[in-house]
């Protein structure tokens, strides 16, 4: 008989514990507006707060543009490079890393810089300064949205596809949105999920472009209303964990969900 793994359950225990016990003692303290009694009135000031509302607001509608300009700048360069320029793929994989290495502090700066003066002087507007932002969360989401197209497409026959559609007479926007994305559905929620929950939680870009987002809201409520700013991160952490468990959900399904690879 094989010997109980003990030490390697001790070890998820403990890191079980590590990361559970932080997030324990942060939702006990959350219910503690009240004195000596567990009480939800942060969460209901919090849900009930008209600034709360605006900012959440805001942002979700800037991460759903940003899930768009993703989608539409990252499916069919990673399927164009599957198809045609295989020998770029290292090429692609480091300019998309590349914000990890740039710190979001200089991107930002980098974007005040060049579009806050003429000739480009977008930032003169609400829309200037909607666009830029978005593009920065484009920057900031891009590694995760194109990992995830780029496993879909390693999970299809991508040429035997496009041959296939091609034998039918279809064109290339027919075989893009008809064929290919049909396919990489799974991929694409799964990095529009991780997009969404880059998005809602950012501080840097959406701070010092001035938008009323989200993750700057967060960041003053914690200066003044400690309680609401901890039911806060617990509301944020949830919609984090909804969103991975989306990701797991739809991973599971990814192989039964595609066509035309056999």
């Amino acid at each position: 008989m094989k010997k109980f793994p003990i030490w390697s359950w001790l070890m998820i225990l403990l890191g079980f514990t590590y990361f559970l016990l932080p997030l324990i003692g942060t939702l006990d303290f959350s219910l503690r507006i009240l004195k000596d009694q567990l009480s939800l009135d942060a969460y209901v000031n919090v849900l009930n707060a008209v600034r709360f509302q605006n900012t959440f607001t805001y942002s979700f509608t800037m991460a759903l543009w940003t899930i768009v300009a993703c989608t539409l700048l990252v499916a069919p360069t990673a399927y164009w490079v599957h198809l045609k320029l295989p020998h770029l793929r290292p090429v692609i994989e480091f300019i998309t890393l590349l914000t990890f290495v740039v710190p979001a502090i200089l991107l930002v700066f980098g974007l005040i810089r060049i579009y806050s003066r003429p000739p480009l002087s977008l930032m003169e507007s609400e829309i200037g300064s909607d666009f830029l932002l978005v593009m920065g969360y484009v920057s900031l989401a891009l590694p995760y949205m194109y990992r995830a197209v780029d496993n879909g497409l390693r999970a299809i026959d991508v040429r035997t596809l496009t041959e296939a559609a091609q034998s039918l007479g279809a064109g290339w926007r027919i075989i893009l949105f008809s064929v290919i994305f049909p396919n990489l559905r799974a991929a694409l929620l799964s990095g529009a999920f991780l997009t969404f929950a880059t998005v809602i939680g950012e501080f840097t870009i959406a701070t010092f472009l001035a938008r009323p987002a989200f993750g700057p809201y967060m960041a003053n409520l914690g200066q003044t209303r400690p309680y609401e700013s901890t039911a806060l991160t617990i509301i944020s952490l949830a919609l984090t964990w909804a969103s991975i468990g989306m990701i797991q959900l739809l991973g599971r399904g990814a192989q039964g969900q595609l066509v035309g690879t056999r």
